[in-house]
């Protein structure tokens, strides 16, 4: 914690960005993973929302661009910033075909990739 003109707040450091990136891992877990299945296999919202003609994958979309800004705040390489879009455009175009797009959100978990690919630069 700091003080300054405006009180007390967070500093940026740290324990910021390990925060930040505890709370963007929840967001693609609930997203990707957040439901399992019988049999181990693991849903998320993702998938659900997605059901939803053009919307869906409109808004799951938002989403995992959200992530991706988070990455780029974080200071994420450039290189590594164009491969999580690229997950986040796959998953997005193939999402939008009905059926098989849904049934591709569920196994390819764009979210869940890019956070691994931020945790190996932000850690």
């Amino acid at each position: 914690m700091a003080t300054g003109f405006a009180g007390t707040y967070q500093a940026a450091g740290g324990t910021d960005r390990l925060a930040k990136l505890a709370r963007l891992r929840k967001l693609a877990t609930l997203l990707d993973t957040a439901v399992r299945l019988p049999g181990g296999f693991r849903v998320g919202a993702d998938a659900v929302i997605g059901l939803a003609p053009g919307v869906g994958d409109a808004v799951t979309t938002a989403l995992a661009g959200y992530i991706v800004y988070e990455a780029w705040k974080l200071g994420v390489p450039r290189y590594a910033l164009m491969r999580m879009i690229g997950n986040v455009a796959i998953d997005g175009v193939v999402g939008a075909v009905p059926v098989l797009g849904d049934l591709f959100d569920v196994v390819f978990k764009a979210n869940i990739r890019n956070i691994a690919i931020i945790e190996k630069y932000v850690r």
